[in-house]
């Protein structure tokens, strides 16, 4: 990552490196404009109540002081949740019916990495119009605030979070499946979580970096490259399952019984496979695989398609009444637990997956249409920004949507260009029925794009 990598602030909040454009100072202007807008939001309100949690980064705990103090400068009431994973902060929010929540984040991004973002009070993030006005409060302020106060705790946050979880599989029907799994945490968040859970559902766990401590043992985007210490693991162990989190917890990856990393994209899809019923509705972004959209038609239901952030697919599950939706990163929600992806209800549904159909994963994705996707990204250069749309639309012939970058179908494949949102780079998504095809959709977009 470049050494002038500018503070980035966008639907998915702030993240910046760490001391350098995020520093406590930030994070406190941060923490002020987060509880601004939860005063305006609640007007009623004398002094709004702010949960605030972190993940587990050496630098988190400064920065979640320094949140915190900005906050109470507005008037606002905090609460110290600790380490706690970021869906597990929404469900705090909801249970202590809270104005509000903050997380002290970078999620997957290297640990030179944090950043906070800020959760409403009906336990989702802040929809596009509400970052905005964060954003706009944050970048007029000019105040110097205080970095640390006193807050009190509650060590409550892994129990309600396992038991809001809980309460929406069958339990028992898991415990009867004796299942064992191998679980790895990097260090980070979700490790305590995450083993309350499956100790709970009676599943055996292998726990590799369960402790909190950040010190990340491999880069801690749950990817391939990232997981062959897993990989090796459910081998080695004659395990059924194989997860990763991310730092916070809102991803996981999937790798089935054979030791085979099976990906991010497929974990949405197994658990909208295991919860989708005729007539009903799934959202999801518009850099997720259309498995789920095969997978939806299969039982007569629908997908309905938003821009990249999980605002956007909370917004819309809202609107379509959705059980499940989420993005093709790993990211599943699930509407009764909260509005935010979360690792926890990811590996409940797919534990509860493999014990009513008593099959091994592997065989159960023989029931999805297989599909090769693609990733890739390239430093933001502004002038490539500034042409996307033109260029995307001059080079290609097919279905466009201009919701957020630029996405192209055909009946076959498809392609999605875009900015990200929490780094300065350009996503570059193809997915088509092999590799040579959705590589090939990328080669096209970069001499689209004059990259080439």
């Amino acid at each position: 990552m470049p050494d002038d990598a500018p503070l980035m602030l966008s639907v998915s909040g702030l993240r910046g490196l760490v001391d350098r454009t995020i520093t406590p100072q930030v994070a406190a202007r941060y923490g002020a404009a987060v509880g601004k807008w939860i005063r305006q939001s609640h007007p009623n309100v004398a002094k709004p109540l702010v949960v605030i949690g972190r993940d587990s980064r050496p630098s988190g705990e400064s920065y979640q002081q320094a949140a915190a103090a900005g906050l109470m400068q507005t008037g606002c009431r905090a609460i110290n949740l600790g380490i706690t994973s970021t869906p597990g902060v929404a469900v705090m929010a909801l249970h202590l019916q809270a104005q509000g929540g903050m997380v002290v984040t970078a999620s997957h991004n290297p640990i030179v990495w944090n950043g906070m973002k800020a959760i409403r009070h009906d336990g989702s993030s802040p929809p596009a119009e509400d970052a905005r006005c964060i954003i706009e409060l944050f970048r007029a302020d000019t105040s110097e605030y205080p970095t640390t106060t006193d807050i009190p705790t509650d060590a409550t946050a892994a129990k309600v979070h396992c038991d809001a979880v809980l309460a929406q599989v069958d339990v028992e029907l898991i415990r009867s499946a004796k299942l064992r799994c191998v679980l790895d945490s990097v260090h980070g968040a979700g490790g305590p979580e995450a083993r309350l859970l499956l100790d709970a559902l009676g599943v055996e766990v292998v726990h590799l970096y369960g402790e909190p401590t950040g010190d990340f043992p491999h880069s801690p985007e749950p990817t391939r490259e990232n997981l062959t210490g897993l990989c090796d693991a459910m081998k080695q162990h004659d395990a059924n399952l194989g997860f990763a989190q991310d730092p916070d917890a809102d991803r996981l990856a999937v790798v089935d019984e054979t030791g085979r990393y099976i990906g991010e994209e497929y974990t949405l899809a197994l658990c909208t496979l295991h919860k989708l019923a005729s007539g009903a509705v799934a959202v999801a972004n518009l850099s997720t695989s259309r498995m789920i959209d095969d997978i939806a038609a299969s039982v007569g239901a629908t997908i309905q398609r938003t821009p990249v952030g999980e605002a956007n697919v909370a917004s819309a599950m809202r609107k379509h009444h959705a059980l499940i939706g989420g993005e093709g990163n790993g990211g599943v929600i699930l509407s009764p637990v909260s509005y935010i992806r979360d690792s926890l209800v990811a590996v409940t549904l797919l534990l509860e997956l493999l014990a009513r159909r008593r099959q091994p994963l592997s065989q159960i994705m023989g029931d999805i249409p297989a599909y090769c996707i693609v990733k890739e990204k390239i430093d933001a250069d502004k002038d490539v920004i500034a042409r996307l749309h033109d260029s995307m639309q001059n080079h290609f012939r097919g279905k466009l949507d201009f919701q957020d970058g630029v996405r192209v179908d055909w009946p076959d494949r498809w392609v999605h260009v875009r900015p990200s949102n929490t780094e300065p780079i350009i996503r570059l998504i193809a997915e088509a029925r092999n590799e040579s095809d959705a590589r090939s959709m990328i080669t096209e977009c970069r001499k689209a794009l004059k990259l080439e």
